[in-house]
């Protein structure tokens, strides 16, 4: 079983370390202003993805806590009518 575990770890090792080359010498046929350029580029582009996605999840957090809070609201305002209805005298 484990001589299995080490033959999988070595093909994702042999995969891994494939596409850090092919990643390497995507970067190294640009000239060195280019590559940099072009990496502070992705980083930026990348930074700002995450922060909208960021903030969708805090617009998502708040949204769940105000149904919340509607939710609640609308179970008192239940409970409230039905404790009125029940003590009204009947006509």
């Amino acid at each position: 079983m484990s001589e299995a575990r080490e033959n999988v770890d070595n093909a994702c090792k042999a995969v891994c370390d494939a596409l850090r080359y092919l990643g390497d010498a995507s970067y190294a046929i640009l000239p060195p202003n280019v590559a940099h350029e072009l990496g502070d580029f992705k980083k930026k582009f990348l930074s700002n993805v995450l922060s909208l996605i960021e903030k969708d999840i805090e617009w998502i957090d708040a949204r769940v806590a105000g149904g919340d809070r509607l939710r609640e609201e609308w179970k008192r305002a239940c409970n409230r009518e039905q404790s009125e209805q029940a003590g009204e005298p009947a006509n």
